[in-house]
């Protein structure tokens, strides 16, 4: 599927801010599921320092504002072909060592619930093991926006019960992990027919499986990874892949809106002839 993509931030400073830095992980690479067409990135109001690899390989750019300013405003936009191979990314390839994947985060650290949720599974095999995982997950954490935040660990939300794809991303890597796989976070973009304009971008869960390699599971949707999914970054955690992190130098409250449009080959096409 050929997936045209728009990716809209933007952050507004109620007193100009005098030094900012921020660090981009919003370009996706050609690989098993997917080959980019196009991409590009563009920032108003702050300056590209350098683009790299970081240990993931994500590819990572820095931008920083030196000067009072009171908008930042970054697109990143671009085309990407899509191939649907049931969630199988296949052999690791990145610098960080397979066992680096098994090691617990602050976010991930499995309590009382994860471990219990880990018990309760009875599948023999590994892969329909972690197929019942990311069933039963999306059945205990119902997805509703603004339950949750970047800082609720997974532990937390098997205990609300309730959050988005962050949190059903944390908690079957936190169970992953207590089962004995190397599990890591991955962020990119969802494709919905019908509902191309969206208010952020998606992430879901991939386990590392003998004789296949990286398998995604997305537990906020209850399915493996297909031609909708656009992949972008990975880590450990949502902290190593989020879209955009950084700092400001200063104590300006600072807002920001995100804007995801997400289309198909018909919703483009349609929009081109009208």
């Amino acid at each position: 599927m050929r997936l045209k993509i728009s990716h809209t931030t933007e952050y507004t400073y109620d007193d100009p801010v005098q030094y900012s830095l921020q660090r981009l992980r919003l370009t996706p690479k050609s690989g098993p599921t997917q080959k980019v067409l196009s991409w590009k990135t563009s920032v108003e109001g702050a300056k590209l320092e350098v683009g790299y690899d970081d240990q993931y390989q994500n590819y990572t750019e820095l931008v920083s504002l030196n000067g009072e300013q009171h908008s930042i405003r970054i697109v990143a936009e671009g085309e990407v072909e899509t191939i649907d191979k049931a969630g199988v990314l296949g052999p690791h390839t990145a610098y960080t060592p397979l066992w680096l994947y098994r090691r617990d985060t602050p976010l991930t650290k499995p309590g009382k619930l994860i471990r219990e949720l880990v018990k309760s599974l009875d599948a023999a095999e590994d892969l329909p093991k972690l197929h019942q995982l990311m069933s039963r997950i999306r059945a205990r954490i119902v997805y509703t926006a603004g339950t949750t935040d970047a800082a609720t660990t997974a532990e937390q939300a098997m205990e609300l019960k309730t959050g988005v794809c962050q949190d059903h991303a944390h908690v079957f890597i936190a169970a992953a992990r207590q089962m004995g796989f190397p599990a890591r976070y991955v962020s990119g973009y969802l494709h919905m027919p019908g509902n191309p304009a969206q208010t952020a971008s998606h992430a879901w869960a991939e386990a590392h499986v003998d004789g296949l390699g990286w398998v995604g599971f997305d537990a906020a949707n209850d399915i493996c990874p297909n031609e909708d999914y656009v992949r972008i970054a990975c880590g450990l955690d949502y902290k190593d892949a989020c879209p955009i992190s950084g700092m400001i130098h200063g104590v300006s409250a600072e807002t920001m809106k995100v804007a995801v449009m997400v289309e198909g080959p018909s919703q483009s096409q349609s929009q081109s002839q009208s």
